[in-house]
């Protein structure tokens, strides 16, 4: 620590590509565990568990309600923490995967209840799966802000991160299905396949802990009631709500689509085995964004970027539409191009929260990543939530019936859940972004400069 009274300890090493990839290998622990959830919790609990999707959709947004208390008492707890041998947010990560494996694991149990001692199950099950999530994933995003100020870094690692998740999403849309096949009751495949990509998933959280370092960390003692006053703080904070709204309405037609694929690809296109070449295009669709976002960045602002993106999945969405029917290559087509632009905003969603922690600071005196990311955290989980229960209600709006021939109304409304409610969505929160959300990155770099000259960074 320098002796001019600056509250960080500074390393001003660049961050190696090493470094940077170890980041993104956290993302896909995390994916390879509880990102499974939203691929297929629900379809397992109105096909394999046998709950009603009205239940199923019920325990989504029921169990987000209460991450509202566990991601602000993680965030809180974090923030309070004094920094250790090991660092401040990486412990976390190295103690607390082993906990969200087995968690997600014993989500996908099925056990011979009654349908009331399903839900009851299934919901304990998630809340459980969803505090270890909690455990883990508030003080992963927190770290991204401690190891570096600069923007554009912090875009890269966002880049890595994006790539990392959606890498995630790959694996489990190929590996899952097939694994679960091998067994002959799913109520034995699904946990199976789950624990070997939960073991997977520990790993690469091992490898993030060890290869990530902490290089802006405060050792300013925080007082009592500090907590409280970051909490004030970051809910009059217009910046952070504009983006919350935003994430609700962008991530949340992302997560939407995640929680229908298997309904549309099965009774609408007739194949549910195209999850795996999906995610195989999709991969492939991020490409562009891993290359471009940061140079794109440079060249028009985060913002922009996430607007533009935002704009073009939301018009390929209603394209396919309109005209995708049930011919799988001019939708397999067409959806790669939509998620190529939302892979766009979706790689510079987390650079957003590192700068909102520099803002935050500039503006209120107060520098609270675990609570900021926290924050940020349950907005995305609201996303979540409004992603699993809209597909539950709609499910039996429309007349779904588990394991049989749909009817056309059905059909139809499956078309409609799956690409109309995303592409709206996208399009209201882009309104919203556009015009409220002042922080860009010209702003940002006068905050950082100004808290330099402070002696605050």
């Amino acid at each position: 620590m320098s002796t001019n009274g600056t509250m960080f300890e500074q390393n001003k090493e660049k961050i190696g590509t090493l470094e940077k990839v170890s980041y993104g290998l956290g993302d896909l622990g995390n994916g390879m565990m509880f990102q499974l959830a939203q691929l297929y919790l629900l379809k397992f609990y109105t096909d394999i568990l046998g709950i009603s999707a009205y239940w199923g959709g019920m325990i989504f947004l029921v169990t987000k309600i209460f991450d509202a208390i566990t991601d602000t008492l993680v965030g809180t707890y974090v923030d309070s923490r004094k920094v250790g041998p090991k660092g401040k947010f990486r412990p976390f990560i190295l103690y607390g995967t082993g906990f969200l494996a087995a968690s997600t694991v014993l989500a996908f149990f099925a056990p011979d209840l009654n349908e009331g001692a399903k839900v009851v199950f299934a919901f304990a099950t998630y809340n459980l799966m969803s505090l270890a999530y909690t455990v883990v994933n508030i003080p992963y995003g927190s770290l991204s802000s401690a190891m570096t100020v600069d923007s554009g870094e912090r875009t890269s690692l966002a880049v890595f991160r994006n790539l990392g998740g959606t890498a995630a999403s790959l694996i489990a849309g190929i590996v899952v299905l097939p694994l679960v096949n091998l067994f002959n009751s799913p109520k034995l495949g699904y946990p199976v396949a789950i624990a070997i990509l939960s073991l997977f998933g520990v790993a690469f959280h091992l490898v993030c802990y060890r290869n990530t370092k902490e290089r802006f960390i405060s050792t300013k003692e925080r007082v009592k009631g500090d907590g409280l006053r970051s909490v004030k703080s970051l809910l009059t904070n217009k910046e952070f709500l504009v983006l919350a709204v935003y994430t609700v309405l962008s991530v949340g037609a992302m997560f939407l689509k995640m929680g229908m694929q298997l309904y549309y690809f099965q009774y609408v296109l007739g194949n549910e085995g195209l999850v795996g070449v999906v995610s195989t295009l999709n991969i492939l669709a991020l490409l562009p964004s891993v290359f471009l976002a940061t140079p794109l960045v440079k060249k028009i602002g985060k913002k922009n970027l996430s607007v533009f993106g935002m704009l073009f999945f939301g018009i390929f969405e209603i394209v396919n539409y309109l005209f995708a029917g049930d011919n799988v290559t001019f939708f397999l087509v067409v959806n790669a191009c939509s998620y190529m632009f939302l892979s766009f905003a979706n790689t510079v969603s987390f650079a957003f929260v590192g700068d909102l922690i520099d803002y935050t600071q500039w503006k209120d005196g107060l520098r609270s990543e675990g609570i900021i990311y926290s924050g940020y955290s349950f907005v995305r989980k609201i996303s979540q939530a409004v992603a699993g229960f809209v597909p539950g209600i709609a499910l039996t709006v429309i007349g779904y019936v588990a394991n049989q021939q749909q009817t056309a109304d059905t059909i139809s409304g499956l078309q409609g859940t799956y690409f109309l409610i995303p592409a709206v969505a996208s399009f209201i929160g882009i309104v919203i972004f556009f015009f409220g959300y002042t922080l860009t990155d010209e702003k940002h770099a006068k905050v950082t400069e100004e808290l330099r000259e402070r002696n605050e960074l």
